[in-house]
Parts: structure tokens; sequence; C-alpha cells
């Protein structure tokens, strides 16, 4: 245990939940939070002036991209920890569509290495690894020796599963392990060649769009699966109204389904991508205005159990092309608890609700420490000032991807400091 870790740190006047507290770390753990009291600094304690600022509990993004290894001009796991960090998030699951896929030991631990090198002290890294063998969907990833190397679940984003009876095996695989399988939902037959929403914004823009209904098919799949199996199943990045229902009457019924969807599905509509802005171009793409209102009451109901930013980070010029040319993908890492914020004042959620989406839940979820702010919890937090105002742009984003369709918008709330086990990595 370093010196660092060990020494006593004294978090003075923070606001958590609105009420001004202390907050005693000590062994990179919670010693003790206590209403604040200027007096109140035990002898010898490194002491850190919040004044004010709100204190939240690292989050945790269950769904990322860092493209290390074989895409690392895109990004790589020091800038997308970096990203994280700055964004509030102390730790982050990636996904496996790397080059070479991480269907292989030496994939997973070499993201793990490159974490520890680059960020020691956090943002951690728990890989998500392939659940096929390349992402084909035709072979079984070796996923008992994947969740022994360090992955957390399995899943083939990216590259979804079509076939039910091998997305079968891969639930049944994985269950036998105590991992979760993570869904991208797209029939990859209803969903091919499609470059945004199909509907009337499409069809005024001369787009080939994609159907609803190329999401909810296989929503609706893994959930008579799960029901029939009797096995956990967790889907990724929900956009649409149809999903949402479906989810709903599945879990009405009992059914082991969890689901997450994206800030952008809740701020943006498919009118965003109006100019063929390919910075709006995203899979599962935005929907109409009436799928953003499904999505957010599915937020406030607890249909959508957790969320994250899906963060795709691409190099400039692969989104500088004609909208059918470009990739899908947003930049997330470095807007979302701005974004977050924004949808608080907009009156969605409260500020329990952002921590049980962003830390508690996805925790519980994939069985992640988190900090509660009870003695012993690990010493994982950020403080955030909602005062401070910032515009999106590639000058205030620390991921290497700066493609995103927030470029320009003014948003109040940033992240000013961070610590992981009682280190400030911010």
């Amino acid at each position: 245990m370093s010196e660092q870790t060990a020494q006593t740190l004294f978090v003075s006047n923070a606001l958590l939940l609105g009420r001004a507290v202390d907050i005693t770390v000590s062994g990179g753990r919670i010693a003790s939070v206590a209403d604040h009291d200027n007096n109140a600094a035990p002898a010898g304690a490194e002491i850190f002036d919040a004044k004010g600022q709100i204190v939240f509990p690292s989050f945790i993004d269950c769904h990322v991209h860092l493209r290390e290894p074989g895409f690392e001009y895109k990004e790589d796991v020091e800038s997308g920890l970096a990203a994280a960090a700055h964004g509030g998030f102390g730790a982050v699951l990636p996904m496996a569509n790397t080059k070479p896929v991480n269907d292989d030991t030496s994939v997973t631990e070499l993201m793990l290495e490159r974490a520890r090198k680059s960020w020691p002290h956090g943002p951690r890294v728990h890989p998500v690894g392939a659940a096929t063998k390349g992402l084909k969907g035709e072979e079984l990833a070796p996923m008992g020796e994947l969740a022994a190397a360090g992955c957390v679940a399995f899943s083939n984003d990216g590259l979804p599963v079509g076939g039910a009876e091998m997305f079968r095996r891969c639930m049944e695989y994985a269950a036998d392990f105590g991992k979760i399988i993570i869904d991208h939902c797209e029939d990859p037959t209803l969903a091919r060649g499609t470059h945004m929403n199909e509907g009337v914004t499409s069809g005024r823009m001369g787009v080939k769009g994609q159907s609803v209904v190329a999401e909810s098919v296989q929503v609706a799949r893994d959930i008579l699966l799960s029901e029939y199996l009797d096995i956990p199943v967790h889907l990724a990045h929900i956009s649409c109204r149809q999903s949402v229902e479906l989810i709903a009457w599945a879990k009405s019924r009992g059914v082991k389904v969890t689901a997450e969807t994206c800030p952008h599905y809740l701020l943006l509509d498919d009118v965003a991508l109006e100019q063929y802005s390919t910075a709006a171009k995203v899979n599962p793409p935005l929907r109409t205005p009436d799928d953003v209102a499904a999505m957010r009451r599915a937020v406030q109901d607890g249909t959508i159990d957790i969320m994250v930013t899906d963060h795709a980070p691409h190099a400039a010029h692969e989104k500088e092309t004609p909208l059918d040319e470009a990739p899908n993908g947003i930049s997330g890492l470095d807007t979302a608890v701005a974004l977050s914020w924004r949808l608080i004042q907009e009156g969605l959620f409260k500020e329990e609700d952002m921590i049980r989406l962003w830390c508690h839940a996805p925790g519980g979820l994939f069985r992640l420490p988190v900090n509660r702010f009870t003695h012993g919890d690990p010493a994982d937090f950020f403080l955030f000032d909602p005062a401070q105002e910032w515009v999106v742009g590639p000058e205030t984003m620390h991921s290497k991807g700066k493609n995103t369709p927030f470029t320009g918008w003014k948003l109040a709330g940033k992240v000013t400091s961070h610590w992981m086990g009682g280190h400030k990595i911010v």
C-alpha cells in the first residue's frame, strides 16, 4: 500500500443529495460521512475544500468501445480512460469488437495491462468478451477462459447474433460461468444497408432507413428465450417505443431481462440527421419524437435499468464523408454526466436516479464494487460543479473521438475532481 493511499483524506463541504457533508477517507476507503463541520478535520489529514460542489460516487459505463487493439487511431485504452476519468466514470466495460476480436485471453490481458500502465489508480477496465469466435455467430467463444482472464460479460455487439439457436447456446454457456449476455438487438436482414431511422424524415431525405422492428423483433426473441431458459439477458442501447413495451411486458411476467439506453436516445430524434449529419449517425439510429417520449417514460418508470454511453469514437476523416459511407457512432464519455444533468434540469429524473442509473444498478448487474458512501466502501467519487458552463467541442473533449451531435451545445455542469481508492486522478 502506498503512502498516498494510507494517509487520511478529508473532503470538506461537499453536497451529497442536498446534504452538506465532510467525507473522511482512510486506506483508500470511506471512513465516515458526517454533516459538514468547519472544525472536524482529523489531525494530519490532507484537506480538500469541495466548496459546496455536488459529490457523486464514481459512475460505471457498461457499454464503451475503447478500440484498442487494432483501431488505436480512433481511440486507445489510455485516451479512453482519460475521457472516462474527466467524465466521472470510475469503471468502463469495453466491447469485444477490436482487431483482433476479444475472443482470446491474450486480448483481454492486453487491455487490462494497458489500463494498469496508463491509469494505475483507475478508471478500471472490465472487458466484455466475445460471445462467438470472431463475432461471426458460428462458434462459441471460449467463455470460461475469457471469464478467468477478467471478462465480466459477453456480447457480439457490433455484429449481433442473428440465429436464435446460436444465441440460446450463448446464453446457456455464459450462465455456466455466472456471466450474462449483452445483446445488440438488431435483425441483420432487416437492418442491412440502412443509415438512419425509417420514417417521415428518411423518406423526405431519400435515405434508406431502419425500421423499429429491426430492433424489437430481436428484443422479443431474447425475452422469449430468457423466459424459456430462465436465464438472464441484458439488452443493449434500446431506442424505441415498441422495444420498451415488450420489455415492460416481460418484466411484468417476471422474465430476467434488463435493459439500457443512452443519453442521445433521450435528447435527440431523427431530425438531427436532416442535413445529412454524420455526427448523428448511430446504431441503433435516432428515432422519432414519439420514440424519444416513450424512452423517457421507460427511464422514469424503471423499464430501463441503467444508462450507458455506447462510447463509439471515430477519426475525423471517417465521419467527414457522405452519410451512406460514414460509420455509426457517437463519442460519449466526455458529455454523459453533463447531458444527464440536463435531463435533471428538465425534470426527467432526480440526483438519486442519476446515481442509480449510472452507478448502483450497473454495479449490481455486473457484480462490480460501488461506493454508497458508507463505512468501508471504496473511496471512488467525483465532484461536480453544476454552475460551470462549457461548450462541447474538440478542445473540451479528452477522447480522441470528437464525433458527437452535441458539438456547439452549451452544457451546465462539469467534473472538477475525481478520486479512485483515495487517489486523486483528475
